[in-house]
């Protein structure tokens, strides 16, 4: 059931990161149980983010409810939460409520702004933390706005991930001291992390600064999407000298002028001869043209393409499970391979409260006075 198998998880339900992050360790084999609020929205079977776990509401006003997830907690090697810092303190299940309980326990808290600093308990979504980061200025054309790249850098990658890694890391290390800690996993600091390597280039020399003109930013002709004659797209990234010389066989291209590929000043007029050549074949056409080639080449998918890919299909990249094609788990282990625990459910209270060992008693109790 995966290498998380044994490992047990309380999400206390948010948005965005959260429930992501617990997909991942869920989708890893890890045991996940989600505290839904009594009265909110419930998540539907559709909604692909919430597969893996079983889930219960309680109303956390109620002492009985606050009860039921401190003991839920004291079970657990993690817990995530994703609400601005001091709600769940308020709650009465924040760190040092939870610590005190269960010392060995890791407290995954993933925000936008982070727990400390002028912004900690201000609102914002994905676009605000990358562009704090500095990523969103370095995404779009040039001369024209900055494009939000959906919410792939803040709340999905520089959050959920930079959350699930830091937890991991704290898990790992709590089986040698014994002891847990909370792990601060902000957006802005998780994006800011990956771009690590732009600022590497920046002081390299080999990033200009300006959006739109460098070579992984769609400023070079060899790296972009590029329009089919079908009004569908392709995207293409030879970077290297052998890679370059080979799209440039593909595409029947014998124009001296591509042969500087690194001269920048000539990137513009490369990218416009580059963008005809393009448009004279259908995506489909191109496909055949670069079948078995190392010219880096791939066309642009849309959703309902992508899981029908032979590539993807080979890999099992996606998955079907009860009508709904979904990303299979990754990534892939050669021996402790995940497998998909359950499909998304409403809260099934009675059978999550049981699974993690609460008496049928202790959960008629729960109902009587309205916890649950």
């Amino acid at each position: 059931m995966g290498p998380l198998k044994g490992i047990r998880i309380v999400e206390f339900a948010g948005l965005g990161p959260g429930p992501f992050a617990a997909m991942l360790f869920a989708d890893m084999g890890a045991e996940v149980i989600r505290i839904d609020r009594k009265g909110g929205r419930i998540p539907n079977g559709s909604e692909i983010v919430y597969r893996g776990r079983r889930a219960v509401a309680l109303d956390m006003k109620k002492p009985d409810a606050v009860d039921a997830a401190l003991k839920l907690v004291n079970q657990a090697d993690g817990l995530i939460e994703g609400f601005r810092p001091g709600v769940m303190e308020r709650l009465g299940v924040g760190p040092d409520v939870c610590l005190s309980r269960n010392p060995r326990l890791v407290y995954g808290r993933v925000t936008g702004w982070g727990q400390t600093g002028p912004l900690a308990d201000r609102a914002g979504h994905d676009i605000n933390y990358i562009a704090l980061s500095g990523a969103l200025h370095a995404i779009g054309e040039h001369g024209r706005q900055p494009v939000p790249p959906l919410n792939l850098v803040g709340d999905y990658g520089g959050g959920a991930l930079y959350l699930c890694f830091g937890m991991a890391c704290a898990m790992l290390e709590a089986r040698t001291s014994g002891k847990g800690q909370v792990v601060d996993a902000a957006m802005t600091d998780g994006a800011t992390s990956l771009m690590t390597v732009f600022h590497s280039l920046r002081r390299a020399g080999l990033w200009e600064g300006a959006r739109g003109e460098n070579f992984l930013d769609g400023g070079a002709h060899f790296y972009g999407t590029y329009e089919t004659a079908d009004g569908k797209w392709i995207a293409l990234g030879p970077i290297e000298p052998q890679f370059y010389k080979e799209l440039l066989e593909k595409l029947g291209i014998a124009d001296p002028a591509f042969v500087a590929q690194m001269d920048r000043s000539a990137w513009p007029a490369l990218k416009a001869k580059l963008t005809a050549v393009v448009r004279t074949k259908t995506r489909d056409e191109w496909d055949a043209v670069f079948t078995g080639s190392d010219a880096c080449y791939a066309p642009v998918l849309s959703l309902d393409e992508a899981p029908k890919h032979p590539h993807n299909v080979a890999r099992g990249t996606f998955v079907e499970i009860d009508g709904v094609v979904q990303p299979a788990p990754a990534p892939r282990f050669s021996r402790t391979k995940p497998q998909l625990q359950r499909p998304p459910t409403a809260d099934d209270n009675d059978a999550a409260l049981s699974a993690w060992g609460f008496s049928a008693d202790e959960i008629a109790s729960l109902h009587d006075c309205g916890a649950i």
